[in-house]
């Protein structure tokens, strides 16, 4: 389900101003009822003190009787304001429902509540006791008001209240769209401006200028990545074309090889010697595409497995061996320098695969008698394996690039003359890195150059760590 920014704003608003509006109902009402209590509490004492006043001076029963005519002028037409006298003497008793009275709830100070028949609200009364005068005993005067004119003022306000906040949220709700829509136009600017992007546009950028600050930084970052998905997209490019080139060349001598040996009649020694060539053309193609497929499963997540506890210079030496009659053919030397008793956990066909092409390159870019140098240098959470060849110098810009695949360097390449590479090997040793959840390395410095990849001691990682500071 599509969710709009715009509704969820407009409704936001809805939300923060009926909570406003709520907070501020409940506070106003609870005033006005405080104040119609008071108020209703006054009128109740000014009847009370009026007529107690009157009640206190009358002794006789001849001057009870304009007590009575008194009580008779206040009490209102419709009930609302009512009065009683409770006394044992029958002749100073004043008002109707005084069964009613019997069952007046008593709260301190002399209030009180009593439930009239058919009425709908309660009484409230306020009593208070007169002591005897002359033929008069003591009575007990109570008055009472109708709470139904308060109630109702409170009903009139709450509903009123309900419909100016019903009305004022609808308000906001129309203000808060207009609003919203206003605020997000940029959004919808920058949202058309990336549909514009055009996959032959591959430098295109979304403006940042009219942007505000909040989306600056998600255009700078959507920025960040059409960088990164142009540079990826030339790296395939150039890829493919690598590609093209390393299985062109071995194709192209398959197929002009074949065509020459069909051109005329050839004795059984020739076709075995071209089929012996094409034996070799065949075996570099076979060479390129399991390297391809071994990366395509290094790019895809896999991870190293079977790892086990191992003493990295032995592994290294063993890698060493292999090299012994190419060592001897130029006339190089390889010595292993450092932590020689440093172990890690590792899959140990991948390391001698990485530790092959590390010492490959290294004996193509060495000159004849060249002194190669392997060094194992151990840190508390990784174990570093580099590998030095004395060369020419190597750009600081081509560096980073040494292990792209099909990447070469022209200069050291022209000086050592044609190899036997396919510009994978490099990319091999990243990707054996990675798979074991470490990185690769580096430099040259001093007529030597270092490259090397890490290993973590304690096995595997989920990914690659930090580059490394020069360990030359």
């Amino acid at each position: 389900m599509r969710h709009s920014i715009t509704a969820r704003l407009v409704l936001m608003f809805a939300v923060a101003a009926l909570a406003t509006f709520a907070l501020i109902g409940a506070a106003l009402y609870g005033v006005l009822q405080r104040e119609l209590a008071r108020h209703e509490r006054d009128e109740l004492n000014t009847h009370l003190h009026n007529l107690q006043y009157s009640i206190e001076r009358t002794g006789t029963v001849d001057r009870w009787s304009r007590v009575q005519a008194k009580m008779d002028a206040l009490t209102s037409d419709d009930g609302s304001v009512r009065f009683w006298v409770l006394s044992d003497d029958p002749r100073f008793q004043y008002g109707q429902g005084l069964a009613e009275i019997e069952q007046m709830s008593r709260e301190p100070g002399g209030l009180g509540t009593i439930l009239m028949p058919q009425r709908q609200h309660p009484i409230h009364t306020l009593s208070a006791s007169i002591p005897a005068l002359q033929d008069r005993p003591a009575v007990r005067l109570i008055i009472g008001v109708d709470s139904a004119p308060y109630m109702q003022t409170l009903n009139a306000f709450l509903a009123a209240l309900a419909v100016l906040s019903l009305s004022t949220v609808l308000l906001v709700m129309l203000i808060g769209f207009w609003i919203a829509r206003v605020g997000l136009k940029p959004l919808v600017r920058l949202s058309e401006e990336a549909q514009a992007l055009r996959p032959k546009a591959l430098s295109q950028r979304l403006k940042l200028s009219p942007l505000p600050v909040e989306l600056s930084d998600l255009a700078n970052a959507f920025n960040g990545a059409l960088s990164r998905q142009e540079a990826a997209y030339r790296q395939l490019e150039a890829f493919n074309a690598d590609v093209a080139h390393e299985l062109r060349t071995p194709l192209t001598n398959l197929i002009g090889g074949t065509q020459v040996a069909l051109s005329r009649q050839r004795t059984a020694a020739q076709f075995q010697e071209v089929l012996q060539s094409n034996l070799e053309e065949l075996e570099r193609v076979r060479s390129i595409i399991n390297d391809m497929l071994f990366l395509a499963r290094a790019d895809l997540g896999e991870v190293a497995t079977g790892l086990v506890r191992t003493v990295i210079a032995q592994e290294v030496r063993k890698t060493i061996e292999f090299f012994e009659f190419v060592l001897d053919e130029q006339g190089a030397a390889v010595r292993i320098e450092g932590d020689v008793g440093a172990e890690a956990m590792i899959e140990t066909a991948l390391f001698r695969r990485a530790m092959s092409n590390l010492l490959q390159n290294a004996i193509e870019h060495s000159g004849a008698g060249a002194q190669l140098s392997v060094r194992i240098r151990q840190e508390p959470a990784l174990i570093w394996v580099t590998v030095g060849n004395p060369g020419p110098p190597i750009d600081e810009a081509h560096l980073p690039r040494l292990f792209d695949r099909f990447y070469r360097v022209d200069a050291s390449r022209q000086a050592q003359g044609e190899h036997h590479g396919h510009g994978l090997g490099l990319a091999i040793v990243k990707a054996v890195a990675t798979m074991h959840g470490g990185s690769v390395t580096a430099s040259c410095a001093g007529g030597m150059t270092t490259i090397g990849f890490s290993l973590p001691r304690r096995g595997a990682l989920t990914g690659p760590v930090a580059a490394p500071p020069d360990p030359s």
